[in-house]
């Protein structure tokens, strides 16, 4: 799908009757569940590195196009958005959501890391909102997607096909299609204000996810849970179920994507997902929770205080055969 999605992007960018692009899922399930990670764990024993290489630098590709695409791109995230499916909506022009929509970077229950453009997005969250959805892997619905600024617009999924209808009659000028379908979009628009479960925890997160180092998030996660913070408690106890080493690389992939534009974080994200495909935890993780199913991988290393700093910063620089990371060529727009 991704390949195909990338090759119909850039031939309609050029397309001069194309005046602009509107995602949805089949059926009312999903939007869309995330990249075929199984595929790359089946690849294990073989040529995993060189399919990985072709999946991970075309995805993101595509999903920096879409940041930059320079017609408007609607997408309507009705269902399961998760992971890949949030690399093909957070960059698109007009996002919407409906009460069905459940959106998540769940990555690191299989010991991998929240990619796809995450290092720059979830540094635009309100607060250390992004670091606390990247590290636990939390689900949200509606209005928390807008709230972190992932949706512009809320609408019963019951409306959907009378707003395409609407769409599909409009007549457009080219040179205010963006404004026109948000406009169009607005009429059908349902208020979500202070909803958001997000903006009512964020100050106690910030509290917890300000820190640069898991042990530092640990612990204070832990005093206050000591003193009855039934929300600490469990949040800790979610944190224990994931990959000591995910933890670690992704809290150091969101510090660091911070000050990178967002062509360097996908830099980034392609040395660290090769870097994953090395890995003991990502194939554990996938093993787990997608091809055996017992949901009780085995981390190695098992603790936070036996991963390493060398071991974290091994992630971050893929030894490329010819010493050149291949999004070097793409401009630096964002």
């Amino acid at each position: 799908m991704i390949e195909t999605l990338y090759e119909i992007l850039q031939e309609w960018e050029k397309d001069d009757q194309v005046t602009f692009i509107c995602l949805e899922g089949e059926g009312q399930r999903a939007f869309c569940a995330g990249g075929d990670v199984r595929a790359l764990y089946d690849l294990r024993n073989s040529n995993v590195e060189e399919h990985a290489h072709y999946f991970f630098e075309t995805e993101y590709r595509m999903n920096r196009m879409m940041f930059t695409y320079p017609k408007p791109i609607l997408v309507y995230m009705n269902g399961v958005v998760m992971g890949g499916g949030v690399g093909i909506s957070v960059g698109a022009s007009h996002r919407i959501v409906t009460e069905g929509t459940k959106w998540a970077m769940p990555e690191m229950n299989i010991g991998l890391y929240p990619d796809v453009g995450g290092s720059y997005f979830l540094n635009k969250m309100p607060g250390e909102i992004g670091r606390y959805l990247a590290l636990i892997s939390k689900t949200i619905t509606a209005s928390d997607v807008l709230y972190i600024g992932a949706a512009d617009y809320y609408l019963n999924s019951d409306l959907w096909d009378n707003l395409k209808g609407v769409i599909m009659q409009n007549k457009w000028l080219g040179t205010t299609v963006k404004e026109e379908l948000h406009q169009l979009i607005l009429k059908f628009n349902q208020s979500m204000e202070n909803t958001s479960t997000l903006a009512t925890l964020e100050t106690t997160i910030n509290k917890h996810f300000g820190f640069n180092s898991m042990e530092e998030i640990f612990n204070s996660l832990e005093k206050s849970a000591e003193e009855g913070d039934s929300w600490a408690k469990k949040t800790k106890e979610i944190l224990l179920t994931k990959s000591p080493t995910s933890l670690k690389v992704t809290l150091r992939q969101l510090m660091e994507g911070k000050t990178k534009s967002l062509v360097d974080c996908f830099k980034m994200e392609l040395d660290l997902s090769m870097n994953f495909m090395k890995s003991h935890d990502f194939f554990e993780g996938v093993r787990a929770v997608l091809v055996d199913k017992d949901q009780s991988p085995n981390w190695h290393p098992d603790t936070i205080e036996k991963v390493e700093e060398k071991d974290v910063e091994s992630f971050f620089k893929y030894q490329w055969k010819d010493g050149r990371n291949p999004l070097e060529e793409i401009n630096k727009t964002l």
